[in-house]
């Protein structure tokens, strides 16, 4: 017998992957996330910046971030303007540092969609990737005579089935979040 679960579990993790990604592309309201990529030099060593400090979005275009030492509030606030992807331009007073986040021109809009497009591009050919690796795996069991062509078949459905049902989940968060990305 022929177990799809693995296969399930990588295209699961893969799927995730793909929503934490796209929780780091900006859309018009600002959002504590848009600054986890970052990496402070806290401490003589390359820290994420949600382990130096508190991120919230006390306004719609205003990040605030609260660092647990306010000896690194200028290490912070280096990083975050080093990072130029995201073209913030924080201010500090020497205990907390605020990030206005500027509205999103129409031209940028455009080209955040087009990263989201990429980004769902590699999600599927990372699924693609594991249906490959499913099908190969039953081909390898079936000349080994450990599966039937019924058994290839089925897997084969099966797998097929799990693809579009990914594909529809992915269409579904790209849409919405293309919608987010527009609505002004």
């Amino acid at each position: 017998m022929f177990d799809t679960d693995p296969y399930e579990l990588k295209m699961a993790g893969a799927l995730e992957h793909f929503e934490e990604e796209l929780r780091k592309v900006r859309t018009g309201r600002s959002h504590p996330s848009m600054l986890e990529g970052i990496k402070v030099e806290a401490y003589g060593v390359p820290t994420p910046l949600n382990q130096v400090a508190n991120i919230t979005a006390p306004e719609p275009q205003m990040l605030q971030v609260t660092p647990f030492d306010p000896a690194n509030v200028q290490l912070i606030a280096a990083a975050i303007r080093a990072d130029q992807s995201l073209g913030f331009n924080p201010s500090d007073d020497g205990r907390i540092i605020r990030v206005p986040v500027p509205p999103l021109t129409e031209e940028r809009r455009k080209q955040l969609v087009k990263q989201t497009s990429d980004k769902v591009e590699e999600i599927r050919i990372a699924l693609r990737n594991v249906r490959q690796d499913a099908l190969k795996d039953a081909k390898r069991k079936k000349d080994a005579k450990e599966l039937s062509e019924d058994d290839v078949k089925r897997v084969e459905k099966e797998i097929d089935k799990l693809m579009s049902d990914y594909q529809g989940k992915i269409e579904s968060i790209f849409a919405a979040k293309e919608k987010d990305i527009l609505t002004i």
